[in-house]
């Protein structure tokens, strides 16, 4: 086996392993760079609907009081403002959804379906839980959804939801004595949920992965034909022509051309130190001749 092709296994062998080697550590980097990506977008969106039922429960309730003794306003319950507006932005992204899923909602829209409910009892099994992070398939595409749990510690806000007696006669009109009473203090009434699509960031991952595996395979590739066309030129070259010409001089061809290197590297050495050999043979054939 000649030396160019042993090289070029060896090589080969190396730029597979390497190829190997840094496409699962990119894959795991990218894969893991969309996975934070979409869970600081479900975050970004819990904080918001968060901050807009803070400022309905702060300043817009207070507002409507005395119109709510009349008439049930929704518009000043925290939830169905946080809903509205994740509604309005699903206007253009109709991908990304909130809910605070309920197990015994006022509102029947926010009843929690059978998954809801099983994060929902996931938070009732672990009252320490704060947070829970999962995935799920939907119509369009897997998606990664946030929940935290909906627990009432204020003892105020459980005067329309305690018994339909105690309730406002106008939300009472609205949705009935059936649904959304007998709360409890500090005990997990539902859970809030965000849902944000995977499929874009993944794609992304994707996408900028085979750029990655292209460009390494590229730069593999460009040092591969260099090393080449480098062991070629000043190691292969070199030594096949000297190789030739000691077979030469082996057979008595002491008239054969001189072997001239101008390199002071292992081949200019190994030049210099055939030159002298070939003196000295030469030297030695005239003193037999003689």
């Amino acid at each position: 086996m000649k030396l160019l092709l042993k090289f070029n296994l060896v090589f080969l062998l190396v730029f597979a392993l390497g190829l190997a080697g840094a496409g699962y550590l990119a894959r795991n980097m990218l894969q893991q760079g969309a996975h934070d990506e979409v869970l600081d977008r479900a975050r970004l969106l819990m904080e918001s609907a968060a901050a807009v039922s803070t400022y309905t429960a702060t300043q817009i309730q207070p507002l409507l009081q005395t119109q709510m003794k009349y008439t049930f306003l929704p518009q000043s319950v925290p939830a169905y403002s946080s809903t509205e507006m994740i509604n309005a932005l699903r206007t253009k992204h109709p991908e990304y959804s909130y809910k605070p899923a309920m197990l015994n909602p006022t509102n029947p829209r926010d009843r929690a379906q059978d998954w809801e409910e099983d994060v929902i009892a996931r938070f009732s099994q672990q009252a320490e839980l704060a947070e829970f992070v999962g995935r799920r398939d939907t119509a369009s595409g897997p998606a990664l959804y946030i929940a935290r749990p909906i627990r009432i510690s204020n003892p105020v806000c459980l005067s329309c939801h305690s018994t339909p007696g105690a309730a406002p006669a106008p939300m009472l009109e609205k949705y009935g004595p059936s649904n959304g009473f007998g709360w409890k203090l500090n005990e997990v009434l539902g859970a809030q949920v965000v849902s944000v699509p995977m499929s874009v960031p993944f794609d992304r991952a994707d996408k900028a992965f085979g750029v990655v595996m292209a460009s390494l395979a590229g730069v593999f590739v460009l040092i591969g034909l260099t090393l080449n066309l480098m062991l070629w030129k000043l190691v292969i070259q070199p030594v096949t022509r000297l190789s030739a010409l000691t077979d030469r001089v082996s057979m008595g061809e002491l008239d054969a051309p001189e072997f001239t290197v101008r390199t002071k590297d292992e081949i200019g050495v190994l030049s210099d130190s055939f030159a002298r050999m070939r003196k000295s043979l030469v030297h030695a054939m005239k003193l037999l001749d003689a």
